[in-house]
């Protein structure tokens, strides 16, 4: 026999139609995605990587999988707004500074 599920169902939770646990999961997630907007690229670098190889392990759970996949993602976003806004002040560098194209011998 086994043990029943505790959930955190509340009356508010299922008014709104939120599966057991997603509100609190919601404000963590929050955080976290809040936590990585402020990584350099290096961090979300390493980050992504080291989510990569928990993915890649053999002995990983079925039911972590997805996570360790949401988070992959979210690190690889991070990286590539990081290597876009620095390629928007490159383009911005360039049409600010003198012309110095090279000139035609």
């Amino acid at each position: 026999m086994s043990t029943p599920r505790k959930t955190n169902r509340t009356p508010e939770n299922e008014a709104k139609g939120a599966p057991p646990g997603q509100e609190q999961q919601s404000d963590q997630d929050r955080e976290w995605r809040a936590d990585v907007a402020q990584l350099s690229f290096q961090e979300a670098r390493t980050a992504l990587e080291l989510s990569l190889g928990q993915l890649q392990a053999a002995d990983l759970e079925v039911e972590a999988m997805a996570g360790h996949y949401r988070r992959a993602l979210t690190y690889l976003g991070r990286c590539e707004a990081v290597l876009a806004q620095v390629e928007q002040e490159v383009i911005e560098w360039e049409q600010a500074s003198p012309a110095t194209k090279p000139t035609k011998p």
